[in-house]
């Protein structure tokens, strides 16, 4: 199942399917059409008004027009998209290369384009002129048809050029990945949420590190993304305890340690090592779907690009932080559990480590704090966003964890701020930051900032 999630994911990331796929559809539907174009005959064109009969010759230049055009706006589509690519991969940064690349309005673009040529190529084949076999045969319906994803094609080239112009807004490309971390983080919680409600939580067993035996690795590479139904019913077959130990997003070196069984003794009588190793998919790069904190390193890539001496851009690096906040508010309504799945029985198989708001606050704040505390503008920036975090968290401790990240970038901006009034505007973001994470039956007796 994982090396099934893995083919349909890059599938997905790749730029040849769906073109591949209009473009077989587009060869198929020229020998339909053909076929009815023989069967209808051209008596029905006498019905229709805005139909116009041509003669071979002209069926032939439509077609022949009709081709060219398309192969030719194709390559230069082509071509613009590689631009956006490049102006993506030195701007950006490189890991963006997969969202432009599985983006299915270029794919659509490409194949359509494509598609048109497929069948209007296909199609010359078939007209036939009485000086050359004797017979004449014009398939008006086909034609009429090629016409129409001429039109379409037309249509999509408008649409291309607005959409490649946007998709590069950086706006737009923060706001696409904050959008893939939601779903990313909302398909973690789902499945968090499904093992906690239908069983009680429960520990491993006591003697679990004595006595289990480690599964390791078959190969180098990242865990793109792991099938815990496929260990979870290997588990409960040979009645097993399994803990998880690494997650998709990990790296994992040859022989590395996957995970752990208990008993160790099971190894030996079954083929529980080979299924869990087949449960993990592992490649040469790390994918989303799976993968939270692949996306959140995405936004924090571009924050820190953004923030550097060469770009020196830190509105941009502030949009990327304020999306990673509100992913950040979110989460902090949840309560993420283990993802812990047990058989019918209440009897534990499986146990996993959790992505919780203490692990997503340390890879935004942890890996930003750096960048931002060179810029005041940028610090200030983040301890307000720190701050608004008070009003969406209930937990002491992750309001602990707050204050310690808002404690850590005031001395770290503190070196770098030179003019007195930057350093009033730090100390009021300060103040302020700390009085609205103070929990609220604390917040009273607080100091206004």
């Amino acid at each position: 199942m994982a090396k099934l999630v893995q083919f349909w994911t890059a599938i997905q990331n790749s730029y040849w399917f769906i073109p591949s796929v209009m473009s077989l559809g587009a060869a198929l539907l020229s020998f339909l059409l053909a076929a009815a174009d023989g069967w209808l005959g051209n008596s029905w064109i006498d019905a229709v008004p805005w139909v116009y009969r041509v003669q071979a010759s002209g069926a032939r230049d439509v077609l022949t027009t009709v081709a060219g055009s398309m192969i030719g706006v194709a390559g230069v589509t082509f071509s613009i998209t590689i631009a956006a690519l490049s102006y993506t991969t030195t701007i950006l940064g490189p890991r963006l290369l997969t969202n432009f690349m599985s983006d299915k309005g270029n794919q659509i673009t490409l194949g359509t384009f494509l598609a048109t040529f497929t069948y209007c190529l296909l199609l010359l084949r078939t007209i036939q002129a009485s000086n050359d076999t004797g017979t004449t045969f014009v398939p008006h319906l086909s034609i009429l048809f090629a016409i129409m994803l001429a039109m379409a094609s037309l249509a999509v080239l408008i649409y291309f050029i607005h959409h490649i112009a946007e998709s590069l807004h950086v706006s737009n490309v923060i706001a696409d990945i904050a959008a893939d971390l939601d779903r990313a983080i909302e398909a973690f919680d789902n499945r968090s949420r499904d093992t906690e409600d239908r069983q009680p939580a429960a520990a491993l067993p006591t003697d679990f590190l004595e006595r289990s035996a480690p599964v390791r690795a078959t190969q180098d590479g990242y865990i793109q993304n792991m099938a815990h139904a496929t260990i979870v019913n290997a588990a409960f077959k040979h009645d097993l305890v399994v803990r998880v130990e690494r997650v998709p997003g990990d790296f994992v070196a040859e022989q590395q340690i996957l995970a752990r069984v208990w008993p160790a003794d099971a190894l030996d009588n079954s083929n529980i090592e080979g299924t869990v190793q087949r449960a993990y998919a592992i490649g040469s790069q790390r994918t989303k779907p799976q993968d939270v904190l692949f996306l959140v390193n995405e936004l924090v890539e571009i924050a820190a690009r953004a923030l550097s001496p060469g770009t020196n851009d830190p509105y941009t690096a502030m949009s990327c932080l304020d999306w990673l906040v509100a992913s950040l508010n979110r989460l902090a309504r949840r309560r993420m559990p283990s993802l812990t799945y047990f058989d019918d029985n209440d009897v534990l198989r499986l146990w996993a480590p959790t992505f919780d708001f203490e692990a997503l606050a340390n890879a935004i704040f942890d890996q930003l704090r750096c960048y931002f505390a060179t810029d005041v503008n940028a610090a200030v920036h983040m301890l307000d966003r720190l701050g608004e975090c008070g009003e969406f968290i209930g937990r002491s401790t992750d309001r602990d964890l707050l204050h310690a990240h808002a404690k850590a970038l005031d001395t770290a901006a503190r070196p770098n701020i030179h003019n007195p009034r930057d350093e009033a505007r730090l100390d009021e973001a300060a103040r302020r930051a700390d009085r609205l994470l103070t929990h609220p039956d604390e917040r009273r007796g607080a100091l206004p900032a």
